[in-house]
């Protein structure tokens, strides 16, 4: 298992040669993502990452982790954060924090370099998220909410903070309070739900071409089971809650022929492990 998600301080060789740690790797994956000459030395080619200067280990397995996304201009990846028995939160509905630092340092990296962010409407109306870069150096992106009903409260931060741009997603036939987030619309399918791919599509012609999808898990389950989700990157506590809201909720099977047995790599995330699955090719 790699490590990756680290906040700073790598150990450093003894050597007066400059060398890269996970400050810069992250420098560099920022400046190669917005297609920029960066001041770290380091270069891309179709094999992967180089450097002709020493590389700490953190800062290795952090370029790991994350150059399929950096390298690509376009891509879905959906985040959730559980506990080793699948569960995102109790059933009460409290989940502050079941997943730690380092991850919650992870997930604010994948905003990071994302173009939006998208949030169904009960994860928006439950959690009032900032959707904002904080914990790492980096542009905001574009925060949308998927509301088909028009159900979100009109004074969620989303909706009242211009820290960065809000998309609200209803249906058709929606009428919404006046607030500062641009009110956009989609037609719904016969469940009264947004097809995952109408979605994506219409963010992609907005130029938002990199999407974080990053909850709750009904909006995650529907987009992967739409085939919509290029790479899910699962965040495994080491906890046991026992009962409360399952993460991936998607259409029982009769049989284990049908599972999903996607490939994956793992990597430390402090105490928490993430799983970084991949569903689809368009981000090999």
């Amino acid at each position: 298992m790699m490590s990756c998600c680290f906040l700073s301080g790598d150990t450093m060789p003894s050597t007066n040669e400059v060398t890269i740690d996970t400050d810069q790797a992250w420098a560099w994956l920022l400046d190669t993502k917005q297609g920029i000459r960066s001041d770290v030395t380091m270069t891309l080619d179709t094999h992967g990452w180089h450097s002709s200067a020493p590389v700490t280990s953190a800062a290795q397995e952090l370029l790991t982790c994350l150059l399929p996304l950096v390298r690509h201009s376009s891509w879905v990846v959906a985040q959730l954060g559980q506990s080793l028995d699948g569960r995102i939160a109790t059933e009460s509905g409290h989940s502050h924090y079941i997943n730690g630092v380092e991850s919650l340092v992870h997930l604010h990296r994948l905003r990071a370099l994302a173009d939006a962010v998208v949030i169904g409407a009960g994860t928006a109306s439950a959690d009032n998220p900032q959707l904002t870069v904080r914990r790492v150096t980096g542009k905001h992106p574009t925060r949308v909410v998927i509301d088909p009903r028009g159900r979100v409260p009109a004074d969620l931060a989303l909706f009242t903070t211009p820290t960065a741009p809000t998309l609200h997603l209803t249906g058709p036939e929606v009428t919404v309070a006046p607030t500062a987030a641009e009110h956009c619309v989609l037609p719904l399918d016969t469940n009264g739900q947004f097809r995952p791919a109408d979605v994506i599509t219409w963010l992609a012609d907005r130029g938002l071409t990199r999407v974080l999808v990053e909850g709750g898990g009904v909006t995650v389950s529907q987009f992967i089971e739409a085939n919509a989700v290029d790479r899910l990157h699962l965040l495994v506590a080491p906890l046991i809650i026992g009962s409360g809201r399952p993460g991936l909720q998607m259409t029982p099977i009769d049989t284990l022929e049908s599972a999903l047995r996607p490939t994956m790599r793992s990597f430390r995330c402090g105490d928490d492990t993430l799983f970084d699955v991949v569903l689809s090719g368009r981000t090999a």
